[in-house]
């Protein structure tokens, strides 16, 4: 039972008609596009921008300040929202986004876009919890997830315009007199700005105040502990996994992570993170789930545009678009769950049905080498796509369903902070065992590639080829893969059918994570939906029993 104090009576439950839903999510939809479109577009331009500002060795800075202040605000935002209402979080999340993002474009060293694009990241830290909690505020959980599938076509256009935008704005030396590149970040001003007008005319939710302590322990713990874990996550590899920094980081996040627990201990239902919240059976499987997909999600998808860019040749912008499959998969499992539990009013079956599609498009992948048919891969991209789409939003709803009306947020933003810090570990480790494994099967392909005709009459046809290949073939010289474009394909095969044989591994440790994850849906419980949204229920639960 909460501790909270009783909110204020509200006069009326609060209902929705379908035309003020679309207007409210067209809000929404625009707060998490910005989100959404800035990490495909600026893992596009950032090998330009690092050149640029002269600091290629410390790029990855710009990446780990992001990931970290979003992570971190991830369940802060939802807490918050809790207590004093979601729409001045939500335009705070976009207005600080928008500061960001014009700062980030007048950034003139490395050190100063790190620095900004970790301003950016305390915007992104609400956008896509909060938008998903006013979701559950103004919409029943058995017509949610009809809504949601709006929220995926979000990320499907992001997931194209991005590599495009990305590609186009790096590649241009200046528009209007400035660095094209300053761009991939000052397009998010002109977006953001419109993003607020509309949220404010639109959104428009009933009041509710929740009076609670604001655990500041929890907080500043959950910092101590994320910080110096994420940290050595994307910067482990390069370190050393062993290193003294490394284990420095181990040891602060280890005592960040007790004090946290201490701290949600002691604030109980105020806490940042109820830790009875674990107790429910769907809340504690659906955490536990989102942590295992964001593993094998992230994790094994971060190398197909090393694949498409790498072996199959592409530019950025063509790998990103080569991954409309995927995308399109994304959007038709979310429309096809969402239209399905909006009929039944049944939800479990589906992220059953998205975890097996994505154990076998992740073992399929695992069967992808250098002379595969792009035909085929996309085909099981459209699986995976598909297992994406009939998975994470149904989770979604579950933890909504099984929540209180008044800690809709805090659950919402949980089940997302749970998905990041999956997706976190997973690119840290299977990048670490890509990048250790990967010289030593490119190596053992030239090997194999000097004793055919193919190859020795293509290195006797350009020898100057065949030398500058010596350090490659080793595996020894892997920062720069865009000399593989200038070679003789049958020079060049070797390297890409050892660079294609690593992501074989990579896929199939994430299909074995992911048959975990399979696992542990299965014991998802699968409640009747409710037929009242969140705003609907507080407002009931504030009229006092006559």
């Amino acid at each position: 039972m909460s501790t909270a104090a009783a909110a204020p009576v509200e006069s009326e439950p609060v209902s929705y008609e379908h035309r003020q839903i679309l207007a409210i999510i067209s809000g929404l939809m625009l707060g998490m596009f910005l989100a959404a479109l800035d990490q495909t577009i600026v893992s596009v331009a950032i090998r330009t921008i690092a050149d640029d500002l002269k600091g290629f060795d410390i790029q990855a800075w710009a990446t780990t300040a992001y990931l970290i202040t979003s992570t971190i605000t991830t369940p802060l935002y939802g807490k918050l929202s809790d207590m004093y209402g979601r729409k001045q979080f939500f335009m705070l999340a976009i207005g600080i986004f928008i500061v960001g993002s014009a700062l980030c474009g007048l950034s003139q060293n490395m050190y100063e876009l790190a620095g900004f694009r970790a301003l950016q990241g305390l915007g992104a830290g609400g956008l896509f919890s909060l938008a998903l909690a006013i979701i559950g505020d103004i919409v029943p959980p058995r017509e949610r997830a009809r809504y949601q599938g709006y929220f995926l076509a979000v990320f499907g256009t992001s997931s194209v315009l991005g590599p495009v935008l990305g590609g186009f704005f790096a590649g241009t030396d200046s528009i209007i007199g400035i660095t094209g590149w300053r761009w991939v970040f000052w397009v998010n001003v002109p977006i953001g700005l419109i993003a607020m007008v509309v949220v404010a005319r639109v959104l428009h939710l009933t009041p509710h105040r929740n009076e609670h302590r604001i655990d500041w322990p929890g907080s500043l713990s959950l910092v101590v502990a994320l910080v110096p874990l994420l940290t050595v996550a994307e910067q482990g590899r390069t370190w050393g996994w062993g290193s003294g920094r490394s284990l420095a980081c181990y040891v602060i996040g280890a005592i960040g992570l007790v004090a946290f627990l201490l701290a949600e201990r002691a604030y109980g239902d105020e806490a940042l993170l109820p830790l009875r919240l674990f107790k429910g059976r769907t809340f504690a499987i659906a955490s536990l789930s989102s942590t295992i997909v964001g593993m094998a999600m992230f994790g094994g998808l971060l190398v197909l545009p090393l694949y498409l860019q790498v072996v199959k040749g592409s530019s950025p912008t063509k790998g990103g678009l080569q991954t409309l499959p995927l995308v399109l998969g994304i959007m038709i499992g979310s429309v096809i769950s969402g239209q399905l539990i909006a009929r039944t009013g049944r939800y479990r079956i589906f992220p059953i049905i998205g975890s097996t599609l994505m154990v076998v498009a992740l073992f399929l992948f695992s069967r992808v080498g250098a002379d595969t048919s792009l035909v085929l891969v996309m085909i099981v991209m459209l699986i995976m796509g598909l297992g994406l789409g009939g998975n994470m939003q149904p989770v979604v709803t579950a933890v909504q369903n099984a929540s209180s009306p008044r800690e809709i947020g805090v659950s919402t933003a949980a089940v997302t902070f749970f998905r990041q810090m999956g997706g976190t570990a997973g690119a840290a480790i299977f990048l670490s065992v890509l990048f250790s494994t990967i010289g030593g099967r490119i190596g053992d392909q030239f090997t194999k590639a000097q004793r055919t005709p193919q190859f020795q009459a293509a290195a006797q046809a350009h020898p100057d080829q065949a030398k500058s290949l010596q350090g490659s073939g080793s595996g020894s010289s892997l920062e720069d893969t865009s000399f593989l474009k200038h070679l003789d394909p049958a020079l060049a095969h070797p390297f890409r059918a050892g660079f294609a044989s690593s992501m074989d591994l990579i896929f199939v440790l994430a299909g074995f994570v992911m048959l975990a994850g399979l696992v542990v849906i299965l014991f998802l419980p699968d409640l009747p939906l409710r037929s009242r949204s969140a705003a609907q229920a507080r407002a009931e639960e504030a009229v006092p029993a006559t």
